[in-house]
């Protein structure tokens, strides 16, 4: 009888789940949790960057459509990414800009053309190593278009 009593025993400890969920709560909690975080964390960041460089083209477009000269628009379109790029945390060496003007493309001042401004970018993952010996990160590519007209009246003295 004895050795029945110690297998009843030994089964009622193993059925006995006090204790057990504090357990399950942490190894579940961070199998879900930290992937959960570090999601929330890159799309954030992502989608931060993506609302800045459709700012800057914008932007961009609407300083050389309502510049007085193609040189000064250039100069404020410049102006406008710079500041758009620090305020969305991207390297200006990592952006790539396009500017095309239509009809002219050396004259972005030309009456009722179209200014289009290209933004192409590569938006860094938080905590990502660099990729295998190069000195870049892992990072999702992103990019934005704007066109603007040129007023039927820019450029006129």
């Amino acid at each position: 009888m004895r050795r029945s009593s110690r297998w009843a025993e030994a089964r009622r400890r193993l059925a006995d789940d006090r204790g057990s969920a504090s357990l399950e709560f942490l190894t579940v909690g961070l199998i879900l949790l930290v992937p959960l975080v570090y999601l929330v964390l890159a799309l954030g960041q992502i989608q931060h960057a993506v609302l800045g460089i459709e700012g800057a083209s914008r932007h961009a477009a609407r300083a050389i459509a309502q510049a007085d000269s193609h040189g000064e628009g250039l100069a404020a379109a410049d102006r406008a990414i710079q500041v758009a790029m620090a305020d969305a945390g991207l390297a200006p060496d990592g952006v790539r800009v396009g500017i095309t003007c239509a009809p002219s493309p050396d004259a972005c001042d030309t009456p009722r053309g179209t200014v289009t401004v290209q933004i192409d970018a590569s938006v860094p993952l938080p905590l990502a190593p660099p990729v295998v010996q190069l000195d870049i990160g892992v990072g999702v590519p992103v990019s934005a278009r704007a066109m603007q007209p040129v007023s039927a009246f820019g450029g006129m003295p």
